[in-house]
């Protein structure tokens, strides 16, 4: 049986050392997928953009500058507040968004008690997850 937990977060999109943006976003995460986190940033009336994080990647960021490329996370503070800095970068553009750092972490805790940390492959099945590839081939 899968599990999945969900958050609800009010980002900021950080436009210029004097200004940002309000992004909602949802996080989603799914034990029949347990490697990864989904993003869902709200950018427009009806607009979304979706992202796929590693789980861990997410963890770390919480503690320590981590990621390379298209993605890079790290603990920071904006007005006074403990964030997470997540910067995005893909053909279409770039981005800087800051996540409360409490509620990601509050996130990433009930992910840990779904899956524990390290016994991700014990919910992972390679053989469907093959055949899924190749049927797509």
């Amino acid at each position: 049986m899968n599990t999945t937990v969900s958050c609800e977060l009010h980002l900021r999109l950080v436009v210029s050392s004097e200004s940002s943006l309000p992004v909602p976003a949802g996080l989603r995460y799914d034990t029949a997928d347990p490697y990864a986190v989904h993003a869902t940033f709200h950018t427009g009336a009806e607009e979304t953009v979706e992202w796929v994080f590693a789980r861990d990647l997410l963890a770390e960021g919480l503690h320590r500058p981590t990621g390379t490329g298209d993605v890079r996370v790290w603990p920071s503070r904006s007005h006074g507040q403990s964030v997470v800095c997540i910067a995005l970068s893909s053909p279409e553009g770039e981005a800087l968004l800051e996540a409360p750092a409490r509620a990601l972490e509050s996130f990433m805790k009930r992910t840990d008690a779904a899956v524990p940390p390290g016994t991700e492959h014990r919910h992972f099945d390679l053989d469907q997850e093959l055949s899924h590839i190749l049927a797509e081939s």
